[in-house]
């Protein structure tokens, strides 16, 4: 199925070529899968490859300019959605002009490397408001942990469990526990929370949010109209923040 993918993709960024080209008659044929005429269809091929290889630098860009399409059409639908927290969820500042959205597991080791970077980040944007989308993908322990963040969002410490869970180590019953602890949730309070339906739903929609955009782990990205998969780094970040920052 990948090699599928990669074809498409391909025949997608050929699209791109042939229409700055101006060849239309020719991209409306290799879009509906319509036979080419023989003499066309080799014009076509000379075409495109006399062009790459004078231009290889139009692929790359193709590919590029391809998937911020791609990315602005996923979050097209679901960006307000994608966007609005569990209540208080967020870190940074929650009236921010930019928003960041991050999706996170507290037992993914890459999520814990990213929770200074995004501490500086925050540091240097006034302006920036992290949404926090739980995704506990990794383990049943990993929901356990999500589900106590929500809850702590609840009491309005969100960021003290947040950042507790994260320096506790794994996720366990008494990881989390010292965690809420830390982070000084009534601990009664948070167990009712937690037993809320509206808890599970919000952990679902997670997981259906991350589907839709085609993320598959954490920690996962979203700033202005680029989706970033994995630890990206806080340099990378910094240029997917300024980027939307300039919409």
């Amino acid at each position: 199925m990948p090699q599928a993918s990669t074809r498409n993709r391909t025949v997608l960024a050929v699209v791109a070529i042939l229409l700055a080209l101006g060849a239309g008659l020719l991209v409306g044929w290799l879009w509906r899968g319509t036979a080419v005429p023989t003499g066309d269809r080799a014009a076509v091929e000379k075409i495109v490859r006399e062009y790459i290889l004078e231009h290889p630098e139009i692929l790359p860009e193709a590919m590029q300019n391809l998937q911020k399409r791609e990315n602005a059409q996923a979050l097209s639908g679901i960006r307000d959605q994608v966007h609005a927290p569990f209540p208080g969820a967020v870190l940074g500042n929650p009236q921010g002009k930019v928003t960041l959205v991050e999706f996170t597991d507290y037992a993914c080791s890459f999520c814990r490397q990213s929770v200074a970077e995004v501490e500086q980040l925050i540091a240097a944007n006034p302006e920036l408001r992290v949404v926090v989308r739980d995704l506990p993908i990794l383990s049943p322990r990993s929901a356990d942990a999500a589900k106590m963040a929500l809850a702590a969002a609840e009491q309005g410490k969100y960021a003290a469990f947040h950042h507790a869970m994260f320096a506790a180590g794994q996720p366990g019953p008494e990881t989390i526990q010292a965690a809420a602890q830390a982070a000084g949730l009534d601990l009664a309070r948070a167990q009712r929370v937690i037993a809320d339906p509206r808890i599970e739903t919000e952990l679902a929609r997670n997981i259906d949010f991350a589907r839709q955009l085609g993320f598959n782990g954490t920690p996962a990205w979203i700033a202005g109209d680029q989706l970033l998969s994995g630890a990206v780094g806080q340099a990378r970040l910094a240029e997917a923040i300024e980027a939307a920052k300039k919409g």
